[in-house]
């Protein structure tokens, strides 16, 4: 089969390698469609040492069955599905919990570390377990449905934190995650909701999916201009999207006394925290990992069109072209949101 591999750090090469064996209990995908992450972009310059060469990642996935294993009951071929990024085992003390994004033998599909190798879905096939397959809504197109992935850990961050009605809320980061954030925290009744972001034209789509305010973050004061929509307190709730040091500390400051501080993005694996700020203030800080069953819940809304997905998705290319669509993303060239490739 063809496939888009990671053979050195910023080197990929779209190339033939073995198709994937399935054991009793897997299911071999026919990858119909796959996005990039931001964390493919920035785990193929070996920042993060999450895509250790040679890698095929891709996690962000929708497909058709193309072959069960002979211990599979409840899917059959031919049938339309997507599937966790996280491989969980179902049997430690976390899965047993419900936290299955915290299993002790989590395996996330497209990684590569020192304790483990998962190649994912830059390719034509993949290989997963049956128990992290989900069913697409009739109808819904592959590319939307790949997008399922993002809201879940959307959702899942949304539902860590427990928002209420009428909450003010920011999302500071409005790539991917953060436009999904706002559309899910509209539904949710908070208002206003703030999105703050360096990108005019990220800024412009948050405000089309519902954003009450946008804030261009070079060209305000930003903490005082969140006093002002805010009775002067903060907000009640930040949304960290980027993860980086000044991101986390305008998101810390940008809170009311006794608000919450929602962590999603971590670009930077170590960063200065001013504690004092968080004690005095009574800050409340959420650490958010990837998803934990919310995918059911989103594909719904998306089948429904509760949150837009569409307007996410500015390219969807062939897999044979992914090499140059990564390096446009890694240059962060404007105008770019979502890329989709197609095996």
């Amino acid at each position: 089969m063809k496939a888009l591999v990671l053979e050195d750090y910023n080197h990929f090469e779209y190339k033939n390698v073995p198709e994937p064996k399935i054991g009793p209990e897997d299911v071999l995908i026919r990858v119909m469609a796959c996005g990039i992450c931001g964390s493919d972009i920035h785990g193929m310059d070996g920042s993060t040492g999450r895509r250790q060469p040679p890698i095929i990642m891709g996690h962000e996935a929708a497909g058709v069955i193309a072959e069960v294993g002979p211990d599979v009951k409840e899917w059959r071929e031919g049938e339309r599905v997507t599937f966790d990024s996280t491989i969980y085992c179902g049997q430690c003390y976390f899965c047993r919990k419900g936290q299955i994004n915290l299993c002790e033998k989590r395996r996330v599909l497209g990684c590569s570390t020192d304790e483990y190798h998962q190649d994912g879905a830059f390719a034509e096939y993949v290989a997963v377990p049956q128990h992290i397959l989900y069913r697409l809504p009739e109808g819904l197109p592959f590319n939307q449905a790949t997008l399922t992935e993002p809201l879940a850990v959307a959702l899942h961050a949304v539902r860590r934190v427990n928002v209420k009605l009428n909450n003010s809320v920011i999302v500071l980061g409005t790539g991917v995650i953060g436009l999904l954030l706002i559309q899910i925290l509209r539904v949710t009744g908070c208002s206003p909701v703030i999105a703050i972001d360096l990108d005019q034209n990220k800024l412009n789509l948050a405000q089309k999916l519902g954003a009450d305010i946008v804030m261009k973050a070079d060209a305000y004061d930003v903490i005082k201009e969140v006093e002002k929509h805010t009775d002067s307190r903060g907000a009640d709730v930040v949304f960290e999207a980027v993860g980086i040091e000044n991101t986390v500390k305008t998101a810390l400051m940008s809170l009311r006394k006794g608000g919450s501080l929602s962590l999603i993005g971590n670009l930077s694996q170590l960063i200065d925290l001013p504690l004092q700020e968080v004690v005095t203030r009574e800050i409340t800080m959420y650490g958010s990992c990837a998803s934990s069953g919310e995918y059911p819940e989103c594909l719904n809304m998306i089948d429904r069109s509760v949150v837009k997905v569409a307007p996410l998705i500015s390219i969807t290319a062939p897999l044979a072209e992914g090499a140059k669509w990564f390096d446009y993303l890694y240059k962060n060239k404007p105008g770019i949101i979502k890329v989709i490739l197609k095996p």
